[in-house]
Protein backbone atom coordinates (compact mmCIF):
# COMPACT_ATOMS: atom_id res chain seq x y z
CA UNK A 1 0.00 0.00 0.00
CA UNK A 2 3.24 2.38 0.34
CA UNK A 3 5.41 0.69 -2.66
CA UNK A 4 6.11 3.79 -3.91
CA UNK A 5 8.20 5.10 -0.74
CA UNK A 6 9.46 1.63 0.43
CA UNK A 7 11.58 -0.42 -1.44
CA UNK A 8 11.96 -3.27 0.57
CA UNK A 9 9.28 -5.21 2.52
CA UNK A 10 8.99 -5.61 6.25
CA UNK A 11 11.01 -7.94 8.28
CA UNK A 12 9.59 -11.04 9.74
CA UNK A 13 9.38 -9.56 13.22
CA UNK A 14 7.90 -6.25 11.65
CA UNK A 15 5.36 -8.73 9.97
CA UNK A 16 4.23 -10.10 13.14
CA UNK A 17 3.96 -6.84 15.83
CA UNK A 18 2.46 -4.66 12.64
CA UNK A 19 -0.89 -6.46 11.72
CA UNK A 20 -3.93 -5.66 13.34
CA UNK A 21 -6.69 -7.70 11.34
CA UNK A 22 -6.31 -10.60 13.68
CA UNK A 23 -8.69 -8.01 15.67
CA UNK A 24 -10.11 -5.74 13.90
CA UNK A 25 -11.89 -7.61 11.90
CA UNK A 26 -14.65 -7.08 14.37
CA UNK A 27 -15.07 -3.80 12.59
CA UNK A 28 -15.76 -5.15 9.21
CA UNK A 29 -19.17 -3.64 9.27
CA UNK A 30 -18.59 -0.67 10.77
CA UNK A 31 -15.57 0.06 8.19
CA UNK A 32 -18.19 -1.60 5.23
CA UNK A 33 -20.96 1.34 6.18
CA UNK A 34 -18.61 3.87 6.89
CA UNK A 35 -17.04 3.26 3.30
CA UNK A 36 -20.29 3.38 1.60
CA UNK A 37 -21.39 6.51 3.59
CA UNK A 38 -17.78 8.50 2.06
CA UNK A 39 -18.33 6.88 -1.56
CA UNK A 40 -21.88 8.28 -1.49
CA UNK A 41 -20.63 12.08 -0.26
CA UNK A 42 -17.85 11.82 -2.65
CA UNK A 43 -20.42 11.21 -5.49
CA UNK A 44 -22.44 13.71 -4.44
CA UNK A 45 -20.12 16.33 -4.51
CA UNK A 46 -19.28 15.24 -7.67
CA UNK A 47 -15.48 13.99 -6.59
CA UNK A 48 -16.40 10.57 -8.38
CA UNK A 49 -18.34 9.62 -10.93
CA UNK A 50 -21.80 8.25 -10.26
CA UNK A 51 -21.16 4.98 -12.09
CA UNK A 52 -18.32 4.62 -9.88
CA UNK A 53 -20.08 4.86 -6.38
CA UNK A 54 -22.60 2.71 -7.95
CA UNK A 55 -20.13 -0.17 -8.82
CA UNK A 56 -17.88 0.66 -5.06
CA UNK A 57 -21.55 -0.11 -3.23
CA UNK A 58 -22.12 -2.80 -4.48
CA UNK A 59 -18.76 -4.26 -4.30
CA UNK A 60 -18.73 -3.53 -0.95
CA UNK A 61 -22.62 -5.04 -0.16
CA UNK A 62 -20.41 -8.68 -1.93
CA UNK A 63 -17.66 -7.76 0.55
CA UNK A 64 -19.96 -7.87 3.58
CA UNK A 65 -21.91 -10.95 2.58
CA UNK A 66 -18.36 -12.91 2.02
CA UNK A 67 -17.31 -11.99 5.28
CA UNK A 68 -20.32 -13.24 6.97
CA UNK A 69 -20.76 -16.13 4.70
CA UNK A 70 -17.52 -17.17 6.10
CA UNK A 71 -15.99 -16.85 2.69
CA UNK A 72 -13.50 -13.76 2.96
CA UNK A 73 -9.87 -14.69 3.33
CA UNK A 74 -8.37 -12.09 5.64
CA UNK A 75 -4.72 -11.46 4.67
CA UNK A 76 -2.25 -10.35 7.40
CA UNK A 77 -0.03 -9.16 4.61
CA UNK A 78 -2.57 -6.17 4.26
CA UNK A 79 -2.55 -5.30 8.06
CA UNK A 80 -6.07 -4.34 8.94
CA UNK A 81 -9.91 -4.49 8.25
CA UNK A 82 -9.37 -1.76 6.26
CA UNK A 83 -7.00 -2.70 3.69
CA UNK A 84 -8.40 -6.19 3.69
CA UNK A 85 -11.81 -4.91 2.39
CA UNK A 86 -10.07 -2.36 -0.10
CA UNK A 87 -7.65 -4.93 -1.93
CA UNK A 88 -11.05 -7.84 -1.94
CA UNK A 89 -13.23 -4.88 -3.31
CA UNK A 90 -10.46 -3.77 -5.94
CA UNK A 91 -10.51 -7.35 -7.26
CA UNK A 92 -14.11 -7.53 -7.63
CA UNK A 93 -15.00 -4.11 -9.47
CA UNK A 94 -11.41 -2.63 -10.31
CA UNK A 95 -10.19 0.82 -10.62
CA UNK A 96 -12.94 2.21 -9.07
CA UNK A 97 -12.28 0.68 -5.54
CA UNK A 98 -8.47 3.52 -5.63
CA UNK A 99 -11.27 5.77 -5.98
CA UNK A 100 -12.78 5.33 -2.89
CA UNK A 101 -10.16 6.44 -0.28
CA UNK A 102 -10.27 10.16 -1.93
CA UNK A 103 -10.13 12.42 1.20
CA UNK A 104 -9.45 10.60 3.78
CA UNK A 105 -6.99 8.05 6.04
CA UNK A 106 -6.33 5.24 8.11
CA UNK A 107 -6.70 7.57 10.68
CA UNK A 108 -10.34 8.68 10.53
CA UNK A 109 -11.11 5.59 9.20
CA UNK A 110 -10.41 3.74 12.39
CA UNK A 111 -11.38 6.38 14.25
CA UNK A 112 -15.15 6.48 12.74
CA UNK A 113 -15.21 2.18 12.91
CA UNK A 114 -14.16 2.18 16.71
CA UNK A 115 -16.96 5.02 17.39
CA UNK A 116 -19.06 3.32 15.90
CA UNK A 117 -18.52 -0.31 17.36
CA UNK A 118 -18.30 0.89 20.70
CA UNK A 119 -21.99 2.59 19.96
CA UNK A 120 -23.31 -0.76 19.01
CA UNK A 121 -21.37 -2.17 22.04
CA UNK A 122 -23.28 0.39 24.50
CA UNK A 123 -26.59 -0.42 23.25
CA UNK A 124 -26.21 -4.22 23.57
CA UNK A 125 -25.13 -3.83 27.28
CA UNK A 126 -28.03 -1.55 27.44
CA UNK A 127 -30.51 -4.04 26.65
CA UNK A 128 -28.19 -6.94 28.81
CA UNK A 129 -28.20 -4.45 31.86
CA UNK A 130 -32.08 -3.57 31.63
CA UNK A 131 -32.29 -7.56 31.46
CA UNK A 132 -30.49 -8.04 34.72
CA UNK A 133 -32.84 -5.05 36.38
CA UNK A 134 -36.29 -7.09 35.28
CA UNK A 135 -34.82 -9.87 36.81
CA UNK A 136 -33.81 -8.53 39.83
CA UNK A 137 -37.23 -6.68 39.87
CA UNK A 138 -39.23 -9.97 40.03
CA UNK A 139 -37.43 -11.42 42.30
CA UNK A 140 -38.10 -7.56 44.56
CA UNK A 141 -41.47 -8.25 43.80
CA UNK A 142 -41.60 -12.56 44.97
CA UNK A 143 -39.33 -11.28 48.56
CA UNK A 144 -41.23 -7.97 49.18
CA UNK A 145 -42.38 -9.23 52.42
CA UNK A 146 -39.31 -11.97 53.14
CA UNK A 147 -37.61 -10.45 56.51
CA UNK A 148 -33.62 -10.72 56.53
CA UNK A 149 -31.16 -9.45 58.22
CA UNK A 150 -29.29 -6.18 56.98
CA UNK A 151 -25.70 -5.99 57.36
CA UNK A 152 -23.03 -3.55 58.19
CA UNK A 153 -19.38 -4.83 58.28
CA UNK A 154 -21.10 -7.91 57.54
CA UNK A 155 -22.35 -8.31 60.81
CA UNK A 156 -26.16 -8.02 61.40
CA UNK A 157 -27.40 -4.47 61.61
CA UNK A 158 -31.14 -4.31 61.40
CA UNK A 159 -33.88 -6.44 59.73
CA UNK A 160 -34.54 -5.61 55.78
CA UNK A 161 -36.78 -7.66 53.34
CA UNK A 162 -35.13 -9.07 50.75
CA UNK A 163 -36.81 -7.34 47.58
CA UNK A 164 -35.61 -4.15 49.55
CA UNK A 165 -32.12 -5.79 49.21
CA UNK A 166 -32.22 -6.32 44.86
CA UNK A 167 -33.53 -3.28 44.56
CA UNK A 168 -30.32 -1.81 45.63
CA UNK A 169 -29.02 -3.47 42.99
CA UNK A 170 -31.41 -2.34 40.45
CA UNK A 171 -30.70 1.27 41.24
CA UNK A 172 -26.70 0.61 40.85
CA UNK A 173 -27.25 -1.15 37.47
CA UNK A 174 -29.39 2.28 36.90
CA UNK A 175 -26.79 4.24 36.69
CA UNK A 176 -24.46 1.50 34.85
CA UNK A 177 -26.99 2.01 31.83
CA UNK A 178 -26.75 6.39 32.56
CA UNK A 179 -23.03 6.08 32.31
CA UNK A 180 -22.86 4.26 29.28
CA UNK A 181 -25.81 6.37 27.93
CA UNK A 182 -23.78 9.42 28.94
CA UNK A 183 -20.44 7.52 27.13
CA UNK A 184 -22.99 7.28 24.23
CA UNK A 185 -23.73 10.47 23.71
CA UNK A 186 -20.32 12.25 23.62
CA UNK A 187 -18.68 9.67 21.39
CA UNK A 188 -21.68 9.44 19.07
CA UNK A 189 -19.68 12.76 16.86
CA UNK A 190 -18.11 11.81 13.36
CA UNK A 191 -14.40 11.64 12.91
CA UNK A 192 -14.91 10.52 9.02
CA UNK A 193 -13.62 13.73 6.74
CA UNK A 194 -10.57 14.47 9.23
CA UNK A 195 -8.27 12.39 7.00
CA UNK A 196 -5.11 11.97 8.39
CA UNK A 197 -5.02 14.98 11.27
CA UNK A 198 -5.17 18.22 8.77
CA UNK A 199 -8.40 17.95 6.90
CA UNK A 200 -8.69 17.62 3.37
CA UNK A 201 -8.90 20.08 0.35
CA UNK A 202 -11.32 18.34 -1.01
CA UNK A 203 -14.95 19.70 -0.62
CA UNK A 204 -16.56 17.41 1.02
CA UNK A 205 -19.38 17.42 3.44
CA UNK A 206 -18.97 16.11 6.61
CA UNK A 207 -22.54 16.50 8.06
CA UNK A 208 -23.34 14.45 4.75
CA UNK A 209 -21.44 11.23 6.10
CA UNK A 210 -22.14 12.34 9.95
CA UNK A 211 -26.04 11.82 9.10
CA UNK A 212 -25.77 9.06 7.03
CA UNK A 213 -23.53 7.15 10.12
CA UNK A 214 -26.04 8.14 12.67
CA UNK A 215 -24.07 10.68 14.30
CA UNK A 216 -24.92 13.76 15.79
CA UNK A 217 -22.85 16.14 14.23
CA UNK A 218 -18.69 16.05 12.60
CA UNK A 219 -15.74 16.38 15.29
CA UNK A 220 -14.88 20.10 15.31
CA UNK A 221 -11.33 19.12 15.42
CA UNK A 222 -9.40 17.17 12.66
CA UNK A 223 -6.39 16.18 15.21
CA UNK A 224 -8.90 15.63 17.85
CA UNK A 225 -10.41 13.50 15.87
CA UNK A 226 -8.16 11.38 15.03
CA UNK A 227 -5.70 11.22 18.13
CA UNK A 228 -8.10 11.15 21.05
CA UNK A 229 -9.71 7.73 22.79
CA UNK A 230 -11.36 9.54 25.49
CA UNK A 231 -14.31 7.76 24.47
CA UNK A 232 -13.00 4.10 24.70
CA UNK A 233 -11.51 5.38 28.02
CA UNK A 234 -15.20 6.39 29.37
CA UNK A 235 -16.36 2.93 27.91
CA UNK A 236 -13.87 0.90 29.87
CA UNK A 237 -14.23 3.54 32.97
CA UNK A 238 -18.50 2.37 32.73
CA UNK A 239 -17.82 -1.02 31.99
CA UNK A 240 -15.84 -1.19 35.24
CA UNK A 241 -18.29 0.29 37.38
CA UNK A 242 -20.97 -2.26 36.32
CA UNK A 243 -18.41 -5.34 36.87
CA UNK A 244 -17.65 -3.83 40.42
CA UNK A 245 -21.38 -3.92 41.20
CA UNK A 246 -21.56 -7.29 39.72
CA UNK A 247 -19.05 -8.26 41.62
CA UNK A 248 -20.50 -7.09 44.61
CA UNK A 249 -23.49 -8.92 43.92
CA UNK A 250 -21.78 -11.71 43.16
CA UNK A 251 -20.06 -12.19 46.54
CA UNK A 252 -23.53 -11.61 47.85
CA UNK A 253 -24.21 -15.28 46.11
CA UNK A 254 -21.09 -16.77 47.44
CA UNK A 255 -22.13 -16.22 50.65
CA UNK A 256 -25.96 -16.68 50.32
CA UNK A 257 -25.42 -20.36 49.02
CA UNK A 258 -22.96 -20.91 51.63
CA UNK A 259 -24.12 -23.84 54.55
CA UNK A 260 -23.66 -20.86 57.00
CA UNK A 261 -25.90 -18.51 55.32
CA UNK A 262 -28.62 -20.54 53.40
CA UNK A 263 -30.55 -17.97 52.17
CA UNK A 264 -30.93 -18.70 48.85
CA UNK A 265 -30.65 -21.55 46.68
CA UNK A 266 -29.15 -22.12 42.72
CA UNK A 267 -29.82 -25.20 40.81
CA UNK A 268 -27.36 -27.43 39.24
CA UNK A 269 -27.43 -24.81 36.22
CA UNK A 270 -25.43 -21.99 37.84
CA UNK A 271 -23.22 -24.55 40.20
CA UNK A 272 -20.45 -27.40 40.18
CA UNK A 273 -19.22 -29.67 42.17
CA UNK A 274 -15.98 -31.11 43.44
CA UNK A 275 -13.41 -34.02 42.49
CA UNK A 276 -13.23 -35.28 45.83
CA UNK A 277 -15.99 -33.86 47.63
CA UNK A 278 -19.36 -34.99 46.57
CA UNK A 279 -21.48 -33.54 49.24
CA UNK A 280 -20.08 -29.60 47.20
CA UNK A 281 -22.07 -27.27 45.43
CA UNK A 282 -20.21 -24.57 44.35
CA UNK A 283 -21.50 -20.94 43.02
CA UNK A 284 -18.55 -21.11 40.54
CA UNK A 285 -21.00 -19.05 37.88
CA UNK A 286 -21.02 -16.10 40.90
CA UNK A 287 -17.27 -16.76 41.67
CA UNK A 288 -16.59 -16.12 37.71
CA UNK A 289 -18.01 -13.22 37.82
CA UNK A 290 -16.45 -11.75 40.90
CA UNK A 291 -13.10 -13.18 39.75
CA UNK A 292 -13.54 -11.36 35.57
CA UNK A 293 -13.92 -8.11 37.13
CA UNK A 294 -10.27 -7.56 37.35
CA UNK A 295 -9.92 -8.20 33.94
CA UNK A 296 -12.22 -5.10 33.00
CA UNK A 297 -10.34 -3.06 35.64
CA UNK A 298 -7.05 -4.00 33.57
CA UNK A 299 -8.47 -2.97 30.73
CA UNK A 300 -9.00 0.42 31.99
CA UNK A 301 -6.07 0.91 33.43
CA UNK A 302 -4.14 -0.69 30.04
CA UNK A 303 -5.77 2.12 28.08
CA UNK A 304 -4.82 4.90 30.47
CA UNK A 305 -0.95 4.20 30.56
CA UNK A 306 -1.04 3.85 26.80
CA UNK A 307 -2.65 7.01 25.95
CA UNK A 308 -0.72 9.23 28.80
CA UNK A 309 1.99 9.90 26.82
CA UNK A 310 1.39 10.19 23.11
CA UNK A 311 1.49 13.71 21.33
CA UNK A 312 -0.75 14.74 18.68
CA UNK A 313 -1.76 13.47 16.30
CA UNK A 314 -2.10 9.82 15.72
CA UNK A 315 0.63 7.17 17.02
CA UNK A 316 0.55 3.51 16.10
CA UNK A 317 1.05 2.90 19.74
CA UNK A 318 -2.98 3.46 19.71
CA UNK A 319 -3.10 -0.01 17.47
CA UNK A 320 -3.18 -1.61 20.99
CA UNK A 321 -7.22 0.12 21.86
CA UNK A 322 -8.68 -2.17 20.83
CA UNK A 323 -8.16 -5.78 22.30
CA UNK A 324 -8.50 -4.84 25.73
CA UNK A 325 -11.64 -2.75 24.94
CA UNK A 326 -12.89 -6.09 22.97
CA UNK A 327 -12.19 -8.64 25.68
CA UNK A 328 -13.60 -5.92 28.40
CA UNK A 329 -17.08 -5.17 26.42
CA UNK A 330 -17.04 -9.43 25.67
CA UNK A 331 -16.60 -10.22 29.16
CA UNK A 332 -18.67 -7.44 30.45
CA UNK A 333 -21.58 -9.43 28.40
CA UNK A 334 -20.83 -12.58 29.51
CA UNK A 335 -20.63 -12.09 33.25
CA UNK A 336 -24.24 -9.93 32.75
CA UNK A 337 -25.34 -13.14 31.07
CA UNK A 338 -24.33 -15.03 33.65
CA UNK A 339 -26.09 -12.75 36.42
CA UNK A 340 -28.91 -12.76 34.63
CA UNK A 341 -29.41 -16.02 34.60
CA UNK A 342 -28.16 -16.80 38.31
CA UNK A 343 -31.40 -14.54 39.28
CA UNK A 344 -33.62 -15.85 37.23
CA UNK A 345 -32.21 -19.38 38.85
CA UNK A 346 -32.42 -18.69 42.65
CA UNK A 347 -34.50 -19.63 45.33
CA UNK A 348 -35.16 -17.50 48.57
CA UNK A 349 -34.96 -19.79 51.90
CA UNK A 350 -37.27 -17.64 53.95
CA UNK A 351 -37.12 -19.78 56.75
CA UNK A 352 -33.37 -19.17 57.27
CA UNK A 353 -33.21 -15.75 56.39
CA UNK A 354 -35.79 -15.43 59.54
CA UNK A 355 -34.14 -17.30 61.57
CA UNK A 356 -30.53 -15.21 60.84
CA UNK A 357 -32.76 -11.95 62.05
CA UNK A 358 -32.78 -13.45 65.41
CA UNK A 359 -29.06 -13.25 65.62
CA UNK A 360 -27.29 -10.29 66.92
CA UNK A 361 -29.58 -8.53 68.41
CA UNK A 362 -31.02 -6.74 64.64
CA UNK A 363 -34.15 -5.17 66.30
CA UNK A 364 -31.81 -2.87 68.73
CA UNK A 365 -32.11 0.43 66.91
CA UNK A 366 -35.71 -0.55 66.95
CA UNK A 367 -35.52 -0.27 70.45
CA UNK A 368 -33.68 3.10 70.80
CA UNK A 369 -36.35 4.97 68.28
CA UNK A 370 -38.91 3.49 70.72
CA UNK A 371 -37.10 5.26 74.05
CA UNK A 372 -36.65 8.48 71.55
CA UNK A 373 -40.58 8.03 70.63
CA UNK A 374 -42.54 7.12 73.85
CA UNK A 375 -39.92 8.22 76.61
CA UNK A 376 -38.74 11.45 74.86
CA UNK A 377 -35.21 10.56 75.96
CA UNK A 378 -32.53 11.92 73.64
CA UNK A 379 -31.63 9.66 71.14
CA UNK A 380 -27.99 9.40 72.96
CA UNK A 381 -29.40 8.46 75.80
CA UNK A 382 -31.31 6.11 74.42
CA UNK A 383 -28.69 4.19 72.42
CA UNK A 384 -26.84 3.92 75.65
CA UNK A 385 -29.67 2.72 77.80
CA UNK A 386 -30.31 0.35 74.66
CA UNK A 387 -26.51 -0.93 74.44
CA UNK A 388 -27.14 -1.89 78.51
CA UNK A 389 -29.89 -4.14 77.62
CA UNK A 390 -27.70 -5.60 75.00
CA UNK A 391 -25.39 -6.38 76.91
CA UNK A 392 -27.45 -7.84 79.60
CA UNK A 393 -29.60 -10.19 76.78
CA UNK A 394 -25.68 -11.04 75.48
CA UNK A 395 -25.10 -12.17 79.22
CA UNK A 396 -27.86 -14.34 79.08
CA UNK A 397 -27.82 -15.81 76.02
CA UNK A 398 -31.28 -15.16 74.33
CA UNK A 399 -32.77 -12.50 72.25
CA UNK A 400 -33.98 -9.44 73.37
CA UNK A 401 -37.85 -9.88 72.77
CA UNK A 402 -36.68 -12.93 75.12
CA UNK A 403 -35.70 -10.59 77.86
CA UNK A 404 -38.41 -10.30 80.83
CA UNK A 405 -39.93 -6.77 81.04
CA UNK A 406 -38.55 -6.68 84.71
CA UNK A 407 -35.05 -7.09 83.79
CA UNK A 408 -35.58 -3.80 81.26
CA UNK A 409 -36.72 -1.96 83.48
CA UNK A 410 -33.83 -2.69 85.90
CA UNK A 411 -32.14 -0.93 82.97
CA UNK A 412 -34.82 1.64 82.34
CA UNK A 413 -38.14 2.01 84.78
CA UNK A 414 -39.99 3.50 82.22
CA UNK A 415 -40.32 0.67 79.48
CA UNK A 416 -43.31 -0.52 79.46
CA UNK A 417 -45.01 -3.95 77.49
CA UNK A 418 -45.19 -2.01 74.76
CA UNK A 419 -41.96 -2.18 73.96
CA UNK A 420 -42.09 -6.02 72.99
CA UNK A 421 -44.31 -4.95 69.80
CA UNK A 422 -41.23 -3.21 68.06
CA UNK A 423 -38.73 -6.32 68.85
CA UNK A 424 -39.96 -8.40 66.13
CA UNK A 425 -38.33 -8.41 63.05
CA UNK A 426 -41.34 -8.52 61.19
CA UNK A 427 -42.77 -5.49 63.00
CA UNK A 428 -39.35 -3.50 62.53
CA UNK A 429 -39.27 -3.97 58.57
CA UNK A 430 -43.25 -2.78 58.63
CA UNK A 431 -42.29 0.71 60.56
CA UNK A 432 -39.32 1.39 57.92
CA UNK A 433 -41.97 3.69 55.92
CA UNK A 434 -40.12 6.32 55.04
CA UNK A 435 -39.32 7.00 51.41
CA UNK A 436 -36.57 4.90 50.57
CA UNK A 437 -36.93 2.55 53.34
CA UNK A 438 -37.22 -1.47 53.39
CA UNK A 439 -40.53 -1.48 54.52
CA UNK A 440 -43.03 -4.24 52.15
CA UNK A 441 -45.74 -1.47 51.18
CA UNK A 442 -42.70 0.63 49.98
CA UNK A 443 -40.68 -2.49 48.16
CA UNK A 444 -44.07 -2.98 46.14
CA UNK A 445 -44.09 0.51 45.58
CA UNK A 446 -40.23 0.88 44.45
CA UNK A 447 -40.44 -2.65 41.95
CA UNK A 448 -43.30 -0.69 40.25
CA UNK A 449 -41.60 2.79 40.02
CA UNK A 450 -38.39 0.80 38.55
CA UNK A 451 -39.98 -0.69 36.52
CA UNK A 452 -41.92 2.38 35.00
CA UNK A 453 -37.75 4.07 35.42
CA UNK A 454 -35.85 1.58 34.29
CA UNK A 455 -37.99 -1.15 31.79
CA UNK A 456 -39.96 0.94 29.81
CA UNK A 457 -37.71 3.51 28.64
CA UNK A 458 -33.79 3.71 27.83
CA UNK A 459 -31.86 6.28 29.25
CA UNK A 460 -31.71 9.47 27.69
CA UNK A 461 -28.81 9.16 24.96
CA UNK A 462 -29.22 5.81 24.51
CA UNK A 463 -29.86 3.97 20.90
CA UNK A 464 -33.53 2.76 19.68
Amino acid sequence: MWGGRFRDGPSAVMEEINPSIDFDRRFYAQDIAGSRAHTEMLAARGLISREDAGQITRGLDQVRREIEDGRFAFSRSLEDIHMNVESRLAELVGDAAGRMHTARSRNDQVATDFRMWVRDAIDRLDDALMALQEALIDQAEAGAETVMPGFTHLQAAQPVTFGHHLLAYVEMFGRDRGRFSDCRTRLNECPLGAAALAGTSFPIDRDHTASALGFDRPMANSMDAVSDRDFALEFLAAAAIAAMHLSRFAEEIVNWTSAQFDFVRLSDAFTTGSSIMPQKRNPDAAELVRGKAGRIFGALQALLVMMKGLPLAFCKDMQEDKEPLFDAADTLDMCIAATVGMVRDLRANAPAMRRATDLGFATATDLADWLVRTLDMPFRSAHHATGAVVRLAEERGCRLDQLDLVSMQSIEPRITESVFEVLDPSRSVASRTSFGGTAPVNVRQAARTARDRFLRTRPVGAGT
